[in-house]
C-alpha cells in the first residue's frame, strides 16, 4: 500500500485559466493581460510560445515549464513522512503528469492523497485536482494543506471557511503554518482506523459538515527535517533544485502577511547548509540551486560563512536567491561571485522614501543605487520587484520609482498593483489613509486601484532601461532555468523583449487584432535554441 500520494503544483491548463480569470475581477485580469498573447486564437504565455516554436528539426523535446523541478513541498513532506516509516508516491506537476497520475490512482492501493497549495491565491486549481482524484479513485482520503488553507482559515469567519471546505470537496484539511506533524498524525490515524478528533490543526468531514480540532504549534526544526534526496531517482531530481535554509522572514513589511503566517524567523547554520549541499552534490544531476528563503543574506554573518563554505568545497553549482540590499557589502558581493551566484531577486517595491517608510522597509532607494551597479559589475543579474498603489502613493512617488529603475538599469523588473490584504499590518492603519475596499477593489486618499492599474500598464510601455519580466509562466528563476536548458542568456533576454513587443501591440491595438507577422517572426526566431 502507498500511505500517501503527494501532488505538487497545478499550473492549470492555460486557456482554461485565462477564461477563469476573466470572472475574478478587473485586477486579476489586467495583471494576466500583460502575460499572454493569442496565436491562432489560443492564449499562450511565455513558455507556451517557446514550446510551440522550439521544434524546427522535428525532434521530440521535453516540455519546458516554470515548474520543472522537484517541487519543494513534495520533497520536504515526503522526506518527513518517510523518515517516520510511511510509504509515499508523488506527481510533481499535475498538468504535465495527468496520464501517469490517473494510472497511479486507478492501480495503486492508496490510503491518502495530499494536495499542496504553496502558490495558490484561489480555489480553482485545488478544485480541479480534487475532481480529477475523485474521478480515478473513490477510496483514498484527500488531504489539503499548505499556505492557501492557512491563509483562508486566518481571515474567513467559520461559516465561510466551512463553505470553502465544502466547495473544495476534500476530506481533511491541515490548518497549520507548517503541517508536517499533523499530516503524519492523520496518516497514522487513517492507517490504524482511529478517530481524527484528537489530532491538532486539522478540520475533517463528519456527518455532512466539518469538525475543526484544537490548535498547537508544531515542533518541526529545520535541521531535523531536511530533504532526503536519496528517496528520489536522480533523473526526477534533475538539474535544478530549490533549497530552503530558513523559515519565515526577520522583517515586518506592512504590505506582507508572511511573517505572521509563517511564525518566528529560524535558520540553519552554515554546517547544516553544507550537509544539504553535500547531499545535493551526491545526486549527481544538479547544476542550479535556487535558495527559496525569503531573505537569504540575513543574518549577514551566516550568509558570508555559507559563501566561504561553498567556495572552499568547490561545489560548482550556479545559484540564485532573494537578497536584502541593506545587508550587502563589498566582501559579500565578491563571495557571491566566487561561489557561483548568477542572479538575485530584489524586493525594491518603491523608489520613494515616503512609501518605503510607510512599508516599514529598512532598505532605501540609495541602497539600490549603490548595490545594483556593483552586482552588474560582478556579473550577477538583478531583478527588481515593484509595487504601485500602496497607501500614500501619488504620481510623484511613482516617478521616483521610475527614476530609480531608469538610473540603476537592472536587467529585469516587474511592477504589480498593490493587493489590499486584510491580513497585512497596513490594514490596521486603514483609517489613517482613508482606505476603503480590499483585494483589487480599493481606494485611499491619494490613489485608487484603477489608477494604479493604468500606471502599471504605462510603466510596462514606457520604461526603457530595464526589461519587463512576464509573470505567468515566467519568473526570475526562469532566466536561469532556460540557460540550464541550453538557451544562451542573450537569447533569453531577446525572447523576453520580443514577447513584450507582442504584448505592447496587443495593448495598443486591442486583443481582437491578429499579431503582426513581423512580431510573430521575431518570436519564432528567438524561441528556437
Amino acid at each position: 500500500m502507498t500511505d500517501c500520494l503527494f501532488i505538487g503544483h497545478n499550473d492549470g491548463y492555460f486557456p482554461d485559466y485565462v477564461k477563469a480569470v476573466k470572472s475574478w475581477g478587473t485586477g486579476f485580469w489586467r495583471r494576466l493581460n500583460l502575460a499572454f498573447i493569442e496565436i491562432d486564437g489560443v492564449p499562450h504565455h511565455t513558455m507556451d510560445v517557446i514550446n510551440r516554436y522550439n521544434n524546427r528539426d522535428g525532434r521530440e523535446r521535453s516540455r519546458l515549464s516554470n515548474f520543472d523541478f522537484l517541487w519543494p513541498a513534495v520533497s520536504c513532506l515526503a522526506s518527513y513522512v518517510a523518515r517516520r516509516g510511511y510509504t509515499f508516491d508523488w506527481a510533481n506537476q499535475f498538468q504535465e503528469e495527468k496520464a501517469s497520475l490517473a494510472e497511479k490512482l486507478r492501480r495503486e492501493d492508496i490510503l491518502a492523497v495530499a494536495v499542496t497549495t504553496t502558490l495558490y491565491v484561489g480555489s480553482w486549481w485545488i478544485e480541479e485536482m480534487i475532481t480529477f482524484i475523485r474521478r480515478h479513485n473513490r477510496s483514498a482520503r484527500i488531504i489539503v494543506g499548505g499556505p492557501y488553507i492557512w491563509n483562508q482559515a486566518a481571515v474567513l469567519p467559520p461559516p465561510h471557511l466551512e463553505a470553502l471546505f465544502e466547495q473544495l470537496g476534500a476530506d481533511i484539511y491541515v490548518i497549520s503554518r507548517e503541517g508536517e506533524l499533523a499530516l503524519t498524525n492523520v496518516l497514522d490515524a487513517l492507517k490504524h482506523r482511529r478517530s481524527l478528533a484528537a489530532i491538532d490543526n486539522i478540520a475533517y468531514e463528519h456527518e455532512g459538515g466539518y469538525v475543526r480540532t484544537g490548535t498547537s504549534v508544531e515542533p518541526n526544526p529545520l535541521g531535523e527535517n531536511i530533504v532526503d534526496y536519496g528517496l528520489f531517482p536522480p533523473d526526477r531530481v534533475g538539474p535544478c533544485v530549490s533549497l530552503r535554509t530558513a523559515k519565515s522572514c526577520p522583517f515586518a513589511c506592512t504590505f506582507c502577511a508572511y511573517p505572521r503566517q509563517a511564525g518566528p524567523y529560524a535558520y540553519e547554520d552554515a554546517e547544516a547548509v553544507e550537509a544539504q549541499l553535500d547531499s545535493i552534490r551526491r545526486v549527481g544531476t544538479v547544476t542550479t540551486i535556487t535558495f527559496v528563503d525569503d531573505t537569504f543574506n540575513v543574518p549577514e554573518g551566516r550568509f558570508k560563512q555559507i559563501m566561504r563554505m561553498m567556495v572552499r568545497n568547490g561545489y560548482q553549482f550556479r545559484w540564485n536567491a532573494s537578497l536584502r540590499a541593506d545587508y550587502v557589502d563589498a566582501e559579500s558581493i565578491e563571495l557571491m561571485r566566487r561561489s557561483g551566484c548568477e542572479g538575485v531577486f530584489l524586493g525594491v517595491e518603491s523608489g520613494s522614501e515616503k512609501i518605503l517608510k510607510t512599508m516599514n522597509k529598512s532598505a532605501r532607494a540609495e541602497h539600490y543605487r549603490n548595490l545594483i551597479p556593483r552586482l552588474k559589475e560582478a556579473g550577477i543579474l538583478t531583478h527588481c520587484s515593484l509595487i504601485v498603489g500602496f497607501p500614500g502613493e501619488t504620481p510623484e512617488t511613482v516617478a521616483e520609482t521610475v527614476m530609480l529603475i531608469e538610473e540603476t538599469r537592472p536587467e529585469t523588473f516587474r511592477t504589480q498593483v498593490w493587493y489590499c490584504d486584510p491580513a497585512t499590518p497596513i490594514w490596521n492603519r486603514r483609517e489613517e489613509f482613508g482606505l476603503k475596499g480590499a483585494g483589487f477593489d480599493w481606494a485611499h486618499r491619494t490613489m485608487d486601484c484603477s489608477t494604479a492599474m493604468d500606471i502599471v500598464d504605462d510603466l510596462f510601455l514606457t520604461v526603457k532601461n530595464s526589461i519587463w519580466l512576464p509573470q505567468h509562466g515566467f519568473e526570475a528563476w526562469s532566466l536561469y532555468y532556460l540557460q540550464q536548458k541550453g538557451m544562451p542568456l542573450e537569447q533569453v533576454m531577446r525572447f523576453v523583449r520580443d514577447f513584450n513587443e507582442a504584448i505592447r501591440f496587443k495593448l495598443r491595438n486591442g486583443s481582437d487584432r491578429p499579431l503582426e507577422r513581423r512580431l510573430l517572426d521575431a518570436l519564432i526566431a528567438s524561441s528556437r535554441f
